[in-house]
């Protein structure tokens, strides 16, 4: 099924995937260093004149600038402190003009007011940082938006219903901004993100739609990773794989992952390890592909519609400058000083120090949430069982926060208890400490307190994905022991400061541990070389480099050029409306000229020129020319009213930008004589609105726009009945013709350039056209094909096939992942009853073309009312849920239907948000009147 790329290609250099080896020398020549004076300068001037936009996401945990709350529970931990000094720092960069972090805004009893701040400024840590370009909305913020339950902190697998109304909410804020910064610093033009970057799975699902709804460029880092942390809970053997799913929703987050491989441009990890191990376990990632890609796009040759993600190593940041730790903390003050500590000493130290009965031993320190993969329990029985080390050492451990052990999650209360009897089992009391509480402040001093006792830094954690306590660790002058799983692999390679242990091994840490407390040269050496090295990982280096990715991303953002249609009142029919319209349209034949690709193309990496501006120019001048004469060649391939058409002495253009409220049909019957008696219904739901223009309707389907025309004019209704058509599957968008004489629809080609990204063209089609052939009945007497392709039913940025034996046919996640193997990015869906399969651009839905509409004419989502069946195509889930109001027919969808939805990979109850205010059932059998009803009582038409 794969096309053929040469195994001469696999050892061509690949520059963000490199092989590991070498010595520490040499790889630490190869990372960035922190540059001279006159170096910083150069880069500050290279920078001079860019003012960028950038938005980053996370979404889970409890997210503040100041005092944050690590290791309060499992959501709240580095990733949090990760991702505000990430913000904070880039907007620090010359540049960058402002950064936004996007979070969950949580108004709990159970949490601090601070989180339902709908905005914090994140002030840089040092005021030189400020740039000279600061203006109204410059610098870094964290913004907070509302989404799911409004009065509860709910974990993150808890959150996966409620991802669609964050992206609508993140929309909102980020249209809004983007004008903002147009009127500040682009002339009048909106300043779109230059990149959007999702931190976790959840907010990778979310970076992915927002990089689609917007067509701007897509970051992603996993932090840690869904497939790998199933691996190691399979390993322990205390959980099934249906229950980790269930506690976990693993599979979810498993396909979130997929599916941000499929929209990064470019995937951040913080270690090589991470990409080698972890990553290519992932359907949508192969190294060695991703290498033989990379190789063919510098030769420009074709790459068959494939496309891999960059794979970019960047160590994550820290702030250095406010720590100076002294060589007098180590040799020049009496020892004495900490069995009676000065008054001047930090409030920690007397709070950890009255656990022990000798506090001038060397501190063994790990810093850990207490849960089952930080492996503290391990630590413990290491330390409990090896006298020499009891003898030399103390152990604290700072495991988070907690008021009561009752108080506290299950699996946190248990690895605490195992603890607690670990100490009685080996009679521990006074050799270690274990405090209750302690400041995010507080941090730096434990680490200051553990280096004046020349102690010891350990993380042994069964696999730490990168370990950026080992990095704060060092630049307090702590040598480190660390899980030989993971980052602190290249950690130690730069830093060469300890030691690696096999975290399974208890025999292994005890005997690393002694090794350093017990060598006072050893020691020194490992404190020397880390405080030397530390330097290459400060946050401008990280900064730096992270920019420099960002600049090779291909620029994308809304492409049509006109003025800001959805924010004039709906009553405007000013002149400029049509003028515009008149711009559209010789727009948009600019799009279908410039976009037509050769066949076996199909990719956007690929180091083609846009070809002579002149030509193109000619190629405008002509088809403008060709349409005023009507006779425009019809450059779809779905028939004769496939054709873009405007009429300048109209009003406002397209009708829905006059509506106060839209009604979405997206109801999948399983006959068109249903969806005629729905669409009936919902018409007389909305009663005088509909007469009065005040309600509009779209109709979203999986039908072409000739098998919608044959529709409509069975059914006795006219184009003009509704504003807009979602056609096959969301591939392609219509509106009705003003000029319905002529031609009775008009394609938005503008559409078409917002979802082509990553579409594989003639390259993917060949691929599915064999894949069809060799899906056949081996049951049956004669090989009867099950699915063969459907040409006449396909479009550009449709590839249509039908199923003869839906019965048979692959389950749509079996084939996602046959295409993802093969680096194809798009979204394959099972439609009408499952006898037919569309495959489309990987960021093009039903759902995605309702944010569209949003972009692009400004109808708020928030103003839309979505139908929808009780079950329906295979995209069905991705119709409930977001800002706008959805009604659920009962009753309406077959038991065909059903059927499309068994053996997915997670079940559609982890992703139902029917516990929210927008959704509403409608009983089976309800009329037009019962709906209109309905919607009144929820109060879906007020505002």
């Amino acid at each position: 099924m794969s096309e053929d790329l040469s195994e001469g290609e696999k050892g061509d250099p690949v520059s963000d995937v490199s092989a590991h080896g070498g010595d520490a020398a040499n790889n630490r020549a190869r990372l960035p260093r922190i540059s001279s004076a006159d170096a910083m300068e150069t880069w500050a001037n290279s920078q001079k004149g860019k003012k960028l936009y950038i938005v980053l996401i996370s979404i889970h945990g409890l997210i503040r600038g100041e005092n944050m709350e690590l290791g309060r529970d499992s959501d709240t931990g580095g990733q949090v402190k990760y991702v505000v000094e990430l913000a904070r720092a880039l907007g620090s960069m010359p540049g960058v003009y402002r950064v936004d972090l996007l979070t969950r805004q949580v108004s709990a009893p159970d949490v601090d007011w601070s989180y339902g701040e709908p905005t914090e400024m994140l002030s840089p840590r040092d005021t030189d940082d400020f740039g000279d370009d600061m203006g109204e909305s410059s610098g870094s913020y964290i913004v907070r938006i509302p989404f799911g339950p409004r009065d509860k902190y709910i974990p993150k697998e808890l959150l996966w219903p409620y991802i669609p109304e964050f992206v609508d909410g993140a929309l909102n804020h980020i249209i809004q901004m983007s004008k903002s910064l147009g009127e500040q610093i682009g002339s009048g033009h909106a300043v779109w993100p230059v990149a959007i970057h999702g931190h976790y799975a959840d907010a990778g699902d979310s970076a992915t739609l927002l990089s689609g709804a917007l067509n701007v460029p897509m970051l992603f880092t996993g932090h840690s990773l869904g497939r790998d942390k199933l691996e190691q809970l399979l390993k322990q053997g205390r959980l099934s794989k249906d229950e980790i799913n269930t506690t976990y929703k693993i599979m979810r987050r498993i396909e979130a992952e997929e599916l941000a491989l499929d929209g990064s441009e470019i995937v951040i990890t913080s270690t090589k390890q991470e990409i080698e191990e972890q990553w290519r376990l992932y359907d949508g990632f192969d190294p060695v592909l991703e290498r033989k890609l990379r190789a063919r796009i510098r030769r420009n040759v074709s790459c068959y519609g494939r496309f891999m993600p960059r794979m970019a190593t960047i160590p994550p940041g820290m702030e250095f400058h406010h720590i100076v730790p002294h060589d007098g903390d180590i040799e020049g003050e009496p020892e004495g000083n900490l069995d009676h500590p000065a008054p001047q000493d930090p409030p920690i130290w007397s709070e950890i120090m009255r656990f022990f009965t000798n506090p001038r031993k060397p501190m063994i320190l790990a810093l850990a949430r207490p849960d089952p993969k930080k492996n503290i329990t391990t630590l413990v029985k290491a330390f409990g069982e090896c006298r020499p080390l009891r003898e030399l050492a103390n152990l604290t451990l700072i495991m988070g926060n907690r008021d009561g052990i009752d108080e506290m999650s299950s699996t946190n209360a248990s690895v605490l208890l195992s603890v607690l009897k670990l100490i009685d089992k080996y009679d521990l009391y006074g050799q270690v400490a274990y405090p209750k509480h302690h400041k995010q402040y507080d941090v730096p001093d434990i680490y200051r307190l553990a280096a004046k006792t020349k102690g010891v830094f350990i993380n042994p954690a069964f696999i730490e994905p990168f370990g950026l306590t080992l990095i704060e660790a060092a630049a307090h002058g702590l040598p480190i022991v660390a899980t030989k799983n993971g980052g602190p692999v290249d950690i130690h390679r730069v830093l060469d400061n300890g030691l690696l242990i096999d975290p399974h091994d208890q025999q292994s840490i005890a005997d690393a541990l002694l090794k350093l407390v017990s060598n006072k040269q050893l020691w020194a050496k490992c404190r020397q070389n880390g405080l030397k090295n530390i330097h290459l990982f400060s946050w401008p280096e990280h900064c730096k480099t992270y920019l420099s990715k960002i600049a090779t991303c291909k620029p994308r953002h809304p492409q049509w050029q006109r003025s800001e249609d959805g924010g004039e009142s709906s009553e405007s029919d000013s002149p400029g409306d049509s003028l515009r319209d008149l711009q559209d349209l010789s727009l948009n034949l600019k799009f279908s000229l410039d976009g037509e690709k050769s066949e076996g193309s199909g990719n956007d990496n690929s180091l083609n020129s846009d070809g002579n501006a002149a030509d193109r120019g000619a190629k405008l001048e002509n088809a403008v020319l060709s349409w005023s004469k009507g006779i425009s060649k019809d450059i779809r391939k779905g028939g004769a009213i496939e054709k873009t058409d405007q009429n300048p002495n109209a009003g406002k253009f397209p009708p829905l930008r006059r509506r106060k409220h839209l009604f979405v049909i997206a109801v999948d019957c399983d006959t068109t004589s249903g969806l005629l008696e729905t669409i009936k219904a919902i018409f007389e739901s909305a009663g005088k609105d509909k007469a009065e223009g005040t309600v509009g309707f779209i109709l979203s389907t999986s039908l072409t726009i000739s098998e919608i025309q044959s529709f409509l004019i069975s059914g006795g209704l006219s184009p003009i009945d509704f504003d807009a058509y979602i056609c096959n599957s969301g591939s392609d968008l219509y509106y009705p013709s003003l000029n319905p004489g002529e031609r009775p629809f008009v394609v938005d080609l503008y559409y078409h350039s917002h979802i082509e990204y990553r579409w594989g063209g003639e390259g993917l089609r060949k691929t599915l056209v064999r894949w069809a052939d060799s899906t056949t009945d081996k049951k049956g007497d004669n090989d009867e094909q099950i699915v063969s392709p459907a040409e006449q039913l396909s479009t550009d940025y449709c590839y249509a096939f039908k199923v003869r034996k839906p019965g048979m046919a692959p389950p749509v996640k079996e084939l996602r992942k046959l295409l993802r193997i093969q680096a194809l990015r798009c979204h394959p869906i099972y439609c009408q009853n499952g006898t037919r399969l569309n495959v489309i651009p990987v960021l093009a839905s039903r759902s995605q073309a309702l944010r569209y509409l949003y972009v692009r004419w400004g109808f708020e989502l928030s103003k839309m009312v979505v139908f929808v069946g009780e079950c329906g195509d295979t995209d069905y889930e991705g119709l409930l849920g977001g800002l706008h109001r959805s009604v659920i027919l009962k009753g309406v969808g077959s038991s065909a239907i059903s059927q499309l939805h068994n053996n997915r990979s997670y079940p559609l109850s982890d992703v139902m948000p029917l516990d929210s205010p927008n959704i509403i059932e409608a009983t089976e059998g309800t009329r037009g009147a019962d709906i209109q009803a309905l919607i009144e009582k929820v109060g879906y038409l007020t505002g």
